[in-house]
């Protein structure tokens, strides 16, 4: 009887590395596969989402980017013994496929696979290589590009395949676009998993600047910040806004399905996600991210007619207020902008990752 194929998707604890992960991880149990994947405490808390047959291990990881000091020199040491859990592991077990996502919890995993000359590749979401993704470039097979284009490190082989997206936006991708009008519109705000806290400020203020009669056409659902949750429901209370205020939305396929506008930051999954399913949007990339890959993210949406981005510094309510207007008051832009999204999207993303994977196995 054959061995039953086995896949070692790595990814970091946020919801841009394990969205695309957890659509891998779908789709090579449909093919087949058994599926591990390997994440540390903050990623376990988005692999409660992934199908109950992943089997889930924690992997021993830190980032340089927390901490000062003595907490900064021991992240080699909390990685090295990641790595020796993973040779370990691998050696007792091992993958006939190693996917790296990004995030430092992705380096025990790569490195092991490299150690022992498994099969591995990477797939890097954003329009800049993450760090991670890039000291492990001229290791494997090829990057799987889901933003295009990609500078990459010169001799690196990649592929522009797109993000993966989860079954559940897939499900809702054919959803028809119905253009703001005279009647009731739905706005969704999604800040991702990092620095959401310029859109609790200055969105809400926004919606409560648009003149009555259109602000009572407009529901708002609002991800925001745990600590920011009340003082967002007070402002949009005050407008007379009807909204859905939360730290977190399950049903954000649906949500989107339902939404004429989108106010977002510029994560590579949220734009997959938007885009697959049709949708303007506003796009405010975080200002901090490392090497500002959200803005090249944004960029490659903007070119495509799909969206705007508005620079963070010195972002005002009067200036989101006249974007949000300037869309919702022209449901012909509205309606090119969202045809523009689809175009831009590629729902096939996770097939071709997975031909991928099925390719360089055999090789």
């Amino acid at each position: 009887m054959s061995k039953v194929p086995m896949i070692l998707i790595a990814a970091g604890g946020t919801g841009g590395h394990m969205f695309p992960a957890q659509a891998l991880a779908e789709v090579m149990l449909r093919r087949g596969w058994r599926v591990v994947l390997s994440t540390d405490v903050r990623g376990e808390h988005y692999a409660s989402n992934f199908p109950a047959r992943v089997e889930v291990r924690q992997v021993s990881s830190d980032t340089f980017a927390r901490g000062r000091g003595l907490a900064k020199f021991l992240v080699p040491l909390t990685l090295l013994r990641g790595v020796r859990a993973a040779v370990y592991q691998f050696r007792q077990d091992p993958p006939d496929m190693v996917v790296g996502f990004g995030g430092y919890p992705s380096m025990p995993a790569l490195a092991a696979a490299v150690i022992l000359r498994l099969p591995r590749i990477i797939h890097e979401q954003n329009g800049v290589l993450g760090r991670v993704n890039r000291l492990f470039a001229r290791y494997v097979s090829a990057i799987a590009c889901g933003t295009w284009p990609l500078a990459l490190p010169k001799g690196v082989k990649s592929i522009h395949i797109g993000n993966p997206v989860r079954d559940a936006i897939l499900m809702r991708a054919a959803s028809g676009y119905i253009p703001p009008g005279d009647h009731p519109m739905s706005l969704l705000v999604i800040g991702g998993s990092q620095g959401a806290r310029i859109l609790s400020q200055v969105v809400p203020a926004a919606i409560a600047l648009m003149p009555g009669n259109l602000r009572a056409l407009v529901r708002v659902d609002h991800q925001a910040r745990a600590e920011d949750v009340e003082l967002v429901k007070q402002t949009y209370h005050a407008a007379a806004v009807t909204a859905d205020v939360s730290p977190f939305f399950d049903d954000v396929a649906r949500r989107l399905t339902e939404a004429q506008l989108v106010i977002t930051r510029a994560g590579a999954s949220s734009i997959a996600d938007i885009s697959v399913m049709g949708r303007p949007s506003i796009l405010i990339p975080y200002a901090a991210a490392a090497m500002d890959h959200q803005t090249a993210n944004a960029k490659t949406v903007v070119d495509a007619g799909a969206g705007v981005a508005l620079v963070e510094a010195g972002l005002t309510p009067e200036r989101l207020c006249a974007e949000i207007m300037a869309i919702l008051q022209d449901p012909s832009l509205a309606v090119r902008m969202a045809g523009f999204a689809k175009g831009y999207g590629i729902p096939d993303a996770t097939q071709r990752l997975m031909a991928l994977v099925e390719h360089f196995r055999k090789k």
